[in-house]
């Protein structure tokens, strides 16, 4: 129970001060002045324990005092969660304490090298204000060190020296003071690369998330809308829309679904739909075209958006091709038994987003159209096309005997069947 009592008043007094606004840096330096606190306050009060018992009041009485300043220092820095002040007044009193103790016993020698300990001033320094900064304080240890070895060499210092401490217990006392402060400054620098090694994972864990999240949206915005289209909509940002003099579309619908989806379940109907579609993309992928949406049961898809003049006529009627074997063949994706009936006109077409919200892209024109229209005048496994299209697929195909049909809103139009490659 004491211990983990212990343990609680520890992490409270390592997380002192820190506020929820504070960053990573801020909560880093508010975390290494504590920790260098407490280091200073348990070694300053075995130094007091080794001094008083070798019999100096005034080199135990000194240490209290620092102790003590510390201690009251932090104890208000918790209380008002003011790191500014405390900062200041701390490092200050790392600083200058070690000066004060030594400049009271009297010399370097009597005092055993107590000014290292002021080192943990420009060193403090440099890890809670920056490298910059600590500059002035480590000019000012320097110039308190020159002062004080300088007065060591006046009658007054001898004078005034009111202690005469043993040789060997000068220099046990000066292996001690080497000791600690080499050890605090060690903890302290190491704490603090550590903890900024974790600061850095964390970042890199962030940054490796949102490159991840990143990634995501754009094959997200991929699924939505052709590569070209959508790098376009990223860098402008403004409304597109695109004419295009020859492009290819083509409608494939299921024959019959209605009838068929009304024996089944909805979890089935979209189980049939997702695997039947979810192969077409694939299909549609593999032959560089675009698919633009499904319709219910429609699945259309264009070509010439970003291949060449006939390319694309040609990659469309594989499509279909491949569409059509792939229900006939491949009864995993296709128990149902699904025929499809598929129109293909070629022409100029009108593409663009439409919207902001939700936006989706898609074409217009007589060509979207006409490709509609030839669609409901084919039959099961039938795959027509206009005129335009048969005349680039030339003797590439096999075509049945073309024929003519009154379509809605174009009259009287010749229909070829492509029958194979």
């Amino acid at each position: 129970m004491n211990i983990v009592a212990k343990q609680g008043f520890i992490e409270r007094l390592k997380h002192a001060g820190i506020t929820p606004d504070d960053n990573e840096r801020e909560r880093l330096n508010k975390t290494v002045l504590v920790f260098a606190t407490g280091l200073v306050s348990v070694t300053s009060g075995l130094w007091l324990m080794i001094y008083g018992a070798a019999g100096s009041m005034l080199s135990s009485t000194l240490p209290f005092v620092y102790q003590i300043l510390l201690t009251a220092n932090l104890a208000l820095y918790i209380q008002t969660g003011n790191f500014k002040r405390f900062r200041v007044s701390q490092l200050s009193f790392f600083l200058l304490a070690p000066f004060i103790m030594q400049w009271a016993i009297g010399d370097f020698i009597n005092s055993s090298g107590v000014i290292l300990w002021g080192l943990l001033g420009p060193f403090g320094a440099m890890l809670c204000l920056g490298t910059r900064e600590s500059v002035a304080c480590f000019i000012a240890w320097v110039a308190l060190t020159l002062v004080s070895g300088l007065s060591d060499f006046l009658p007054i210092a001898s004078a005034s020296s009111s202690l005469s401490i043993p040789l060997q217990t000068s220099t046990g006392f000066f292996a001690l003071n080497f000791i600690a402060v080499a050890s605090i400054i060690f903890i302290l620098l190491r704490y603090s690369i550590l903890e900024k090694e974790k600061i850095s994972a964390r970042l890199n864990e962030a940054h490796a998330a949102l490159v991840n999240e990143q990634a995501r949206s754009e094959r997200l915005l991929l699924n939505i809308l052709p590569a070209p289209v959508a790098a376009r909509l990223k860098d402008e940002g403004q409304t597109i829309a695109d004419g295009f003099d020859y492009a290819t579309v083509m409608f494939a619908d299921i024959v019959s679904y209605t009838e068929v989806a009304a024996n089944l379940a909805p979890h089935d109907v979209f189980a049939i739909l997702n695997r039947v579609f979810s192969a077409f993309d694939d299909l549609v992928e593999k032959h560089g075209l675009e698919k633009i949406k499904t319709i219910g049961d429609a699945y259309m898809v264009a070509g010439g958006l970003n291949l060449g003049t006939e390319q694309h006529v040609h990659a469309m009627a594989n499509l279909a091709l491949d569409m059509r074997a792939l229900l006939r063949n491949d009864q995993n994706i296709n128990p149902s038994r699904l025929e499809l009936h598929m129109g293909i006109c070629t022409g100029p077409v009108i593409a663009g987003v439409l919207g902001k919200n939700k936006f989706v892209y898609d074409l217009w024109g007589d060509t979207v159209n006409i490709a509609s229209r030839i669609t409901e005048e084919a039959a099961s496994g039938q795959i027509l096309c206009d005129e335009e299209t048969h005349r680039i697929l030339g003797g590439d195909y096999k075509f049945a005997v073309p024929f003519e049909r009154n379509l809605r809103g174009r009259g009287h139009t010749r229909l070829f069947e492509i029958v194979s490659h």
